[in-house]
């Protein structure tokens, strides 16, 4: 029979076991540093763990927790492996943590409602986010400035570089080299299709039919976490940002290599494509939309705020774009604005959706992903000849390109920030106050 101290240990140690679940969840489904570190603290007020004995270590593969007083000291350790981005497990998260607390759950409710959230299937099919991924990536091909024949085939053709992706996956194969296969397979299929004559821009499917791979979660989050100090964290998010985008660039210069470069009019094309936009305002916002709602399905948000996103996605195309050419600010600022507007937003959206930011404004600001200027820059350093000017053009693309995504991040990153900041004190008043209705309930879980 075991003694009051050993049981104690073992309850102590199932808190410690469900915090770090929690935490895992939260990281394995691409949340923020800081949103891990907020929800972990919260449950941990909810299990009776004081805060000041408490300390909380985040990593991209693991979870380091521990207790210590005066006269103990426990620690436990919790692997993150299967990193994906899962946006409706990260609202469900932060609402269970507020409901423990208010309804007086027991460590038995608390941890059938955190398996109900990890075994929850996705909103999506397969082959729903594969359509969905697909149409997104024909909205970036309609933003670029094709015609709906090319927004179809770019579709198609990123449709079955999605699948081709999942499948590789399923199978066991390296993440980043079924990223490069993925992006090797859109990219031919979207060259053969420019031979199918059905489209008057044949060739713009190339520079869209592989942008499904973008990793515009991880980059937000590694902005996030550099800016809120999680250094470590966020230099392994930017890792593996630039792991992603080379094996994306690899794929996608491997099929230009094999089936693109023997067109030389592709190059001249690209070259001279322009960058003002020709279509009227709501073409662009209808492509705008399809495409935040496709990268809104593969992120796993929740079907009732697909019109939401979509709408996010217009507000941050449309002020780019009037930003950019009726203003004359240029893309860097324009997308900066875009987004930046967009999350300001989304600071007061949330209490009407009762969601993370995050989750409305990064789907958002997708469509904004400057693919003319990263694939001009690719062309341009793969196609070099050793003629006077090819690295500075090559150049001058790429660093374009870069600034616009990174001020996207910005955007995305500095409001939610501050109004996190700002709000800071007034969760902490709540969540106080409700454990202090708790106590007089007699239900606070004490250490």
């Amino acid at each position: 029979m075991m003694t009051e101290q050993e049981e104690q240990l073992l309850l102590l140690r199932r808190k410690l076991d469900l915090l770090l679940r929690t935490g895992k969840l939260l990281m394995e489904s691409a949340a923020d540093t800081n949103r891990i570190v907020r929800n972990m603290n919260r449950v941990a007020a909810y299990l009776g763990l004081p805060e000041d004995k408490l300390h909380i270590d985040v990593r991209y593969t693991m979870l380091i927790v521990n207790l210590s007083d005066e006269a103990h000291s426990f620690s436990k350790f919790q692997k993150c492996e299967s990193h994906g981005i899962n946006m409706t497990a990260i609202s469900a998260i932060s609402k269970l943590s507020w409901r423990a607390i208010e309804k007086d759950y027991s460590l038995d409710q608390y941890e059938e409602e955190l398996e109900k959230i990890r075994k929850q299937p996705r909103n999506y099919t397969p082959y729903v986010v594969a359509i969905g991924a697909g149409f997104a990536c024909g909205g970036f091909c309609k933003l670029f400035g094709s015609d709906w024949m090319a927004f179809l085939l770019a579709s198609i053709c990123a449709f079955a570089g999605f699948r081709v992706r999942a499948r590789l996956l399923e199978a066991g194969l390296n993440v980043y080299m079924s990223i490069g296969v993925a992006a090797f397979v859109s990219t031919c299929l979207a060259y053969l299709s420019s031979f199918t004559g059905w489209s008057s821009t044949p060739y713009l499917p190339l520079l869209a039919c592989a942008l499904f791979i973008v990793p515009g979660v991880p980059l937000i989050n590694f902005v996030d976490d550099m800016i809120d100090n999680y250094l470590l964290v966020g230099i392994t998010r930017a890792a593996n940002t630039v792991m992603m985008v080379g094996a994306m660039a690899f794929g996608i210069v491997l099929a230009i290599r094999l089936c693109v470069m023997e067109d030389v009019s592709i190059d001249k094309k690209f070259s001279e494509l322009s960058m003002i936009p020709h279509d009227p305002y709501y073409v662009y916002a209808i492509a705008a939309a399809i495409s935040a709602m496709g990268f809104s399905m593969i992120f796993n948000i929740q079907r009732r705020l697909l019109w939401v996103v979509a709408l996010g996605g217009i507000i941050a195309v449309c002020t780019r774009n009037f930003v950019n050419f009726e203003l004359g600010f240029g893309p860097v600022i324009g997308s900066f604005m875009g987004s930046f507007v967009v999350s300001l937003i989304g600071v007061k959206a949330v209490h009407w959706f009762h969601v993370p930011n995050h989750v409305l404004s990064i789907p958002s600001v997708i469509p904004m992903i400057p693919g003319v200027l990263m694939f001009r820059s690719l062309l341009g350093f793969i196609g070099m000849h050793g003629v006077v000017g090819e690295v500075t053009f090559a150049f001058f693309n790429g660093i374009n390109s870069a600034l616009i995504i990174l001020c996207i991040a910005l955007g995305v990153a500095v409001p939610n920030i501050f109004a996190r900041r700002y709000i800071a004190k007034d969760r902490q008043k709540f969540l106080q106050e409700e454990l202090q209705k708790r106590k007089a309930r007699g239900k606070f879980l004490e250490w």
